[in-house]
């Protein structure tokens, strides 16, 4: 092995620690500004060589960097955060970004560093735009609390959820701004227009991943089971990953932030709660299925009905929401539905 190295990245610089093995020689710096460009200028010094290794930790910004890597042809590893702040040991030092990538290159060099999955292009890809899409059903789903606050603070008759079957009425009669100041009814038909934007812009993100579910047999498989539908099976199938790397059912829990705390370091918070560390979008996408327990024909709606009772739940629906809330949680005992049963390797392992 020749060249060993680490980079610590953040918004304004990348700090690297690298080490060559046949010489001893250890090197530190920064590439300032943290782009592209500057660190393909660093890495052009490695020219030729098939000998060149480097780790970088799975924080934000770690796409750019392992993607040039992969271009230059070097190995790139990615570092998982908290095993890797915990092999720093109990005693307390001070905590530098050079520190952290000296760590890296050392656990890199010794062969402890503890790893994270890197997923394919492909799935990079994917998971951007699942990103982009549950970004915007959450502004659609606060512009319409918006305008339900709005009619509430002003005293205008409210939507109910059986007004969603006329909502061509419905929307006529808050564009005209019946029982709203002069004020209120702009604040009205500016979400109004807000949400027309979002929508059309909604529509075309699930046409998009409404496509690659139906080709991805991944997605087909996943959408077999009860609630998973076309964005849902998507964002299960990009968040989870290769499955085959979880050495027990109970990781692969864990991965999805449905695990029960026991301990919290922090001593702030009560044990008992849903960890919640895991993707954003994989916890909203299981939320999402699981909520589907709620109907009538699921196979689980009566081990649903017996939750919602014992905890008092009440499932609501709003016309101004043309598609399932990304925010709307199921009880917390809905994760131990048989259908949140670990996914087999073979699901998330193919491609197209």
């Amino acid at each position: 092995m020749g060249i060993v190295g680490a980079f610590d990245v953040h918004r304004k610089q990348i700090t690297f620690d690298f080490v060559d093995t046949e010489t001893g020689q250890v090197r530190r710096g920064r590439v300032q500004p943290a782009c592209r460009e500057r660190l393909r200028e660093f890495l052009g010094r490695f020219a030729g060589r098939d000998d060149v290794e480097f780790s970088v930790e799975a924080c934000t910004g770690w796409r750019f960097v392992v993607e040039e890597l992969e271009r230059a042809g070097f190995a790139a590893q990615l570092a998982e955060p908290a095993e890797t702040a915990a092999a720093r040991g109990p005693k307390r030092r001070a905590k530098t970004d050079g520190a952290d990538a000296r760590l890296m290159r050392e656990l890199l060099a010794d062969g402890r560093l503890p790893q994270s999955w890197i997923p394919p292009a492909q799935v990079r890809e994917i998971r951007v735009r699942l990103e982009l899409y549950r970004d915007l059903r959450e502004e659609h789903t606060a512009w319409v609390q918006r305008i339900h606050a709005t009619l509430f603070h002003q005293g205008a008759p409210p939507i109910s959820g059986a007004d969603g079957r006329r909502w061509p009425a419905v929307r006529a009669r808050l564009a005209a701004g019946e029982g709203l100041s002069v004020a209120g009814t702009q604040a009205v038909r500016v979400a109004l227009r807000m949400l027309d934007a979002l929508e059309a812009e909604l529509d075309a993100l699930h046409r998009e991943l409404a496509a690659f579910s139906r080709r991805q047999r991944g997605c087909k498989e996943l959408a077999t089971q009860y609630g998973v539908g076309a964005i849902t099976s998507v964002a299960i199938w990009a968040m989870m990953g290769d499955t085959g790397r979880f050495s027990a059912s109970r990781k692969a829990v864990r991965h999805t932030g449905l695990d029960v705390t026991v301990h919290c370091s922090d001593g702030k918070r009560a044990a008992g709660q849903l960890s919640r560390q895991c993707p954003p979008v994989l916890r909203w996408a299981l939320y999402e299925a699981g909520y589907c327990a709620a109907r009538r024909t699921s196979p689980d709606h009566v081990y649903y009905t017996a939750v919602r009772e014992r905890i008092d739940g009440k499932p609501t629906t709003d016309p101004l929401q043309p598609r399932a809330s990304p925010a709307r949680p199921i009880p917390d005992a809905a994760a131990s539905s048989p259908h949140f049963r670990p996914l087999p390797p073979t699901w998330t392992a193919s491609r197209d």
